[in-house]
């Protein structure tokens, strides 16, 4: 993949809630094949940003482009058809339908792109093998340990091959060990999958790994 390809634009995004300005005419550009992790103080509107970046909230002002394409000029159900396609997503707790096993939790996005079982479940098994858990797939969510039901969270979240992963707080659940072995899979799945990941995090270790960190103040990013 080449790396100079801009996949995402940001041009003066900014959000209020009531009276309250959380983002003041953000601008940013995330390349292709790059770890982006979100930095800053609680409050700061780290959350925000991301969800307007994956499309699941929308600016008051400004606009976001993927590619050629202004997500901003989408209705909800261009929208909805666009994320599942495109944007893989994974948050600190892992919303694994816990009467679901792991390969059904992680086929769900492929049938909701109108894939076919036996094609969801091939690249399900194949994913869940590539993230080492093989041996957990027919598993609940209930016997996954937290760092498993991480991994299978961030299977599904590759299912549909995105074209990027958008992850708020994805270790901020888990013990240190089992957060350096998420860490060290975000840092393979970009090396050997050119997957573009953008991270919500308050771990500064994992924020200096990261190839950018964009760090929010009071509204901007400076």
């Amino acid at each position: 993949m080449h790396t100079k390809q801009i996949l995402i634009k940001a041009k003066n995004i900014r959000k209020s809630f009531g009276q309250l300005e959380v983002l003041k005419g953000i601008n940013l550009e995330i390349p292709a094949g790059k770890i982006y992790s979100i930095v800053g103080a609680s409050g700061a509107g780290k959350t925000t940003l991301l969800q307007i970046l994956g499309t699941l909230s929308k600016p008051d002002t400004g606009e976001i482009w993927f590619g050629q394409k202004n997500v901003s000029e989408m209705n909800d159900k261009q929208l909805a058809s666009f994320r599942n396609s495109e944007i893989g997503f994974v948050f600190q707790f892992h919303h694994l339908l816990p009467e679901f096993t792991a390969l059904e939790n992680v086929c769900i996005p492929a049938f909701i792109a109108k894939t076919s079982k036996v094609k969801a479940e091939a690249k399900a098994k194949e994913l869940l093998d590539y993230l080492g858990l093989k041996d957990r797939m027919e598993h609940k969510p209930a016997e996954l340990s937290g760092g498993e039901k991480q991994r299978v969270a961030m299977a599904r979240a590759l299912i549909n091959d995105p074209s990027i992963v958008m992850a708020d707080e994805p270790s901020g659940n888990l013990d240190s060990n089992n957060r350096e072995e998420l860490h060290e899979l975000l840092f393979k799945l970009r090396d050997e999958m050119g997957q573009t990941f953008i991270i919500v995090t308050h771990d500064d270790h994992f924020a200096e790994r990261s190839d950018k960190i964009l760090h929010i103040k009071d509204g901007v990013i400076g």
